[in-house]
């Protein structure tokens, strides 16, 4: 199974940052064949990058959507605009959404299935806070989140699922200590197992878990080597080209 890398730029990079970035990573990863790169921009950057990213091995993802087609949701972008901009994934639950933004288990099950109906596959973030963690609360957080973000999802192998400890994610703090290779490749074990009962054995072999709590390139090698983790969600590493490369090149 292809590791699957994707950039989660968050709210950075203005238009001509992005294209810039672009010119510059396609260069560094050019060669490679045995992982699947993704990035998703800021709304404002999407068709930009699209352009950019025209007969390159990267593809193209939004970082949310709303679950209309369309209608009165100002401000919101539906699952149709993202296809139509050349979007492939949309990330979706992410904990800052949640925190921030109130996003419930119930909405992010919504877009789950417009995105599926949409042509568009969902990178389904799910994640304990520290406090969860701290009362032995990480596998019941992980369990509640996957059951209620996939209700009625019939079939699974078009959603991947990312593993973002909120403990563990740096936003930008360079000092934030990410989960162990351990506490991570126990965290994807789980999920494995959970997918297992909900679905069967083949959907839960072949569906990606990947992990999103502060990967970089000092520790993604490590990382990715472990057997039930198949790629990387990249926050704050994903905003500089040579340190999103290095992270690709380590998925081999």
């Amino acid at each position: 199974m292809q590791k699957l890398i994707a950039a989660n730029w968050k709210m950075n990079k203005t238009i001509n940052e992005a294209v810039s970035f672009i010119s510059e990573f396609k260069k560094l990863i050019k060669d490679i064949k045995n992982a699947e790169i993704v990035i998703c921009p800021p709304f404002t950057s999407l068709q930009a990058v699209s352009k950019e990213l025209k007969n390159s091995n990267i593809k193209l993802g939004a970082q949310n959507m709303h679950f209309e087609n369309a209608g009165a949701f100002t401000g919101e972008i539906s699952p149709l605009m993202l296809k139509e901009i050349g979007c492939e994934y949309v990330i979706l639950g992410h904990s800052e959404r949640r925190e921030f933004f109130n996003e419930t288990d119930d909405l992010i099950n919504k877009k789950v299935a417009a995105a599926l109906k949409n042509g568009l596959k969902p990178i389904l973030c799910v994640g304990e806070t520290a406090e969860q963690r701290q009362h032995g609360k990480t596998e019941d957080v992980i369990e509640d989140q996957i059951i209620k973000c996939l209700k009625g999802v019939d079939k699974i192998k078009d959603v991947a699922i990312a593993y973002e400890p909120v403990w563990a994610i740096s936003r930008g703090n360079p000092n934030q200590k990410a989960a162990t290779k351990a506490d991570a490749e126990d965290a994807h074990l789980f999920i494995r197992k959970l997918l297992e009962g909900m679905y069967d054995e083949n959907a839960a072999k072949n569906t990606r878990i990947i992990y999103g709590g502060s990967m970089k390139p000092e520790n993604a090698k490590e990382l990715l080597a472990m057997p039930d983790i198949d790629g990387g969600l990249v926050g704050n590493a994903s905003l500089n080209a040579k340190s999103f490369a290095e992270i690709v090149k380590s998925a081999r």
